[in-house]
């Protein structure tokens, strides 16, 4: 009898037995040795479990009493001990293990690391939908470089090369992270694996002004979060996660402030709204959550997703193929040029930094001169949406 437990043995069945703690919780053991070592198991299941999943088999119901479950499950590891194994080592084996896939790690990175990661969601969903079918159950030491390369084949072919390079990236983090915690782990991600050259990644698309006004208009008519993001994202040049995961505490007296967590400069950034953007922002339904919904919901409960969807059902709506949400923001700085913005200015409102050391010294948040720079662009949307009444206004 251990001191703070007390063992009640089957004198029919060595050792299997009751164990009741100092407390009183009783629970069913299983006392056994492996070559010269004295091991005792819980039977709480975890035997009968482990067996069915190495089967590949649901784990078999509990009949009968208690005892009589935690006898039987006494008695299949008694079987595998005859056979010459040792199920408590085998269990911490795999436990262990399952500890070491490649979704494991993965996770365990996003959770100590994710908070400082601008696109933590979109990684996350990234890697459910393209990476963890195809790797995330593999032992992170037994992937190999042609696990990956087939893997990058097959999200080139269904979702194209720079959503291929994104996976890369994301998944070469990983390893990256994984190695600097690990005495002997090498990543087998090498130089050359990447499906494209930065000059092909590098996006110049803008919107026509024929191109913008039906995306505009069409954007108009639908009382849709996808619709109203997209108006709202020409308006403000904003990335699409900066303005997606907007939050109504987040604008304040027309000034909108956007989180250092969701900022590329990984700073607070203020962003006066015009007056368009502010009355955009006032015809958007409030649901969800009381204390600060989202502005772009769908749900009330987190900030609109599934882009994909909305943006492949909006393009058959407005009839412009061929852009993306980003094309927007520089669609957006092109017209502050149009319309005779200052230049320094409008890539202040643009979100971009003062380089050097003008940029450590000058900390002036230029709220009016972006301000102007936004209701220049909102005018100069106007004009493009609706260039016959602004003919009719100016020969007035």
């Amino acid at each position: 009898m251990a001191a703070d437990r007390q063992f009640t043995w089957d004198p029919n069945f060595p050792g299997f037995g009751l164990q009741t703690t100092k407390t009183g919780h009783q629970s069913f053991v299983y006392q056994y040795r492996a070559g010269t070592i004295s091991r005792r198991m819980k039977l709480d299941g975890s035997w009968f479990r482990f067996e069915a999943q190495r089967a590949g088999k649901p784990a078999p119901a509990a009949k009968g009493t208690a005892r009589a479950t935690a006898k039987r499950e006494a008695e299949a590891a008694r079987g595998a001990i005859a056979q010459g194994r040792d199920p408590l080592a085998e269990m911490r084996k795999a436990k262990e293990a399952a500890g070491n896939t490649f979704k494991a790690i993965a996770e365990d990175y996003l959770a100590r690391d994710g908070s400082r990661l601008r696109s933590k969601e979109d990684r996350e969903d990234v890697l459910k939908r393209l990476v963890y079918p195809r790797i995330g159950a593999k032992q992170i030491d037994a992937i190999k470089r042609r696990d990956i390369v087939k893997m990058l084949d097959k999200v080139e072919e269904e979702n194209g090369p720079v959503q291929a390079d994104h996976v890369l990236a994301y998944v070469r983090k990983i390893f990256n992270w994984h190695a600097a915690r690990t005495d002997d782990f090498n990543s087998p991600i090498v130089r050359g694996m990447a499906r494209t050259k930065p000059k092909e990644r590098r996006r110049q698309r803008i919107l026509t002004d024929d191109e913008l006004r039906a995306v505009w208009k069409a954007a108009e008519g639908q009382q849709t979060p996808f619709a109203w993001l997209v108006r709202f994202i020409l308006l403000t040049m904003t990335r699409r996660n900066e303005s997606a995961r907007m939050s109504r505490r987040e604008a304040v007296d027309g000034n909108w402030t956007i989180p250092a967590k969701r900022h590329k400069s990984k700073k607070d950034f203020l962003l006066p709204l015009s007056q368009a953007a502010a009355d955009l922002l006032s015809e958007i339904p409030t649901i969800g959550r009381r204390n600060d919904p989202y502005v772009f919901t769908t749900s009330g409960k987190t900030p609109i997703s599934g882009f994909s969807k909305f943006k492949a059902d909006f393009d058959k709506l407005c009839g412009v193929t061929g852009w993306t949400l980003h094309d927007l923001r520089r669609t957006g700085r092109t017209l502050c040029s149009r319309a005779g913005a200052d230049p320094d200015h409008a890539e202040l409102a643009y979100g971009h930094t003062v380089q050097g050391v003008r940029g450590v010294y000058d900390v002036w948040q230029y709220r009016d001169e972006k301000l102007r720079v936004f209701e220049l662009l909102a005018a100069q949307i106007e004009r493009i949406v609706h260039p016959v009444d602004n003919v009719v206004a100016l020969r007035s």
